[in-house]
């Protein structure tokens, strides 16, 4: 529970410190011990050592940060600035084509895109296990990480692929960044334990709206993204 408690966010990370190799290689040796579906491992993993490269992918972010502002999805967007310094940068894709390892029909019938479609939920909750395996494995050793997360528009893919000489027929879809922080991490704020457990069936006071969602979206997500968890008030 240390480990879990102490795996937390940071956006900015201090350059003159590297991670060692070995270091890399045991967080990536937690995500491939990670369970997933079929046991079909749908994920790739790629280092990423080049500065030059960390520059591009983090002015893609910050390039696509703005076009999100122009469009006003007034989402609250951290500076993807820090991607550039991280000194541990890991780059996930996930190759969708394993879906065939699920119950599937390939026959494109309207209940095979059922399937499909839970085939899809069920590699997406492989490589979520697995990156989250890496990121607690990188805990352990005292880092902290940033999760990059749902990199799924077309002109990531485009963009991003080239770079790492990543093939088409995989998705790039999450970056994991660690290292030593530049300034000191804080805690975000979290539900408590009885806002998200039942037992033997959902208890309905934790039943929320989809009014009561926009809710919280309006008035409460600004304050839990990147906040204290000791200053949301």
């Amino acid at each position: 529970m240390e480990v879990v408690r102490n795996r937390l966010t940071t956006r900015a990370f201090r350059a003159d410190v590297a991670v060692p190799r070995a270091h890399i290689e045991m967080v990536l040796e937690a995500a491939r011990h990670a369970p997933s579906g079929a046991n079909a491992q749908p994920w790739h993993y790629t280092v990423v050592t080049d500065s030059m490269v960390k520059h591009q992918i983090a002015d893609y972010f910050v390039a696509e940060a703005s076009k999100r502002a122009k469009l006003k999805m007034k989402f609250p967007t951290p500076n993807y600035r820090g991607l550039a310094t991280a000194p541990g940068f890991i780059v996930i894709a996930a190759d969708f084509r394993f879906v065939r390892a699920f119950p599937v029909l390939l026959d494109g019938s309207d209940l095979d895109k059922q399937y499909q479609a839970n085939a899809e939920r069920i590699l997406l909750q492989s490589v979520a296990a697995s990156t989250m395996s890496a990121h607690l494995a990188a805990a352990a050793l005292g880092y902290q990480v940033w999760w990059v997360t749902a990199i799924g528009q077309d002109d990531a893919q485009k963009a991003l692929r080239p770079l790492l000489g990543v093939p088409d027929e995989l998705a790039i879809i999450d970056i994991m960044l660690f290292g030593v922080p530049a300034k000191a991490p804080y805690k975000r704020w979290k539900k408590a334990l009885s806002q998200i457990m039942s037992w033997d069936k959902f208890d309905m006071k934790n039943y929320m709206t989809t009014e009561q969602i926009d809710d919280w979206v309006r008035e409460t997500r600004h304050k839990v993204m990147y906040r204290d968890e000791a200053k949301v008030d």
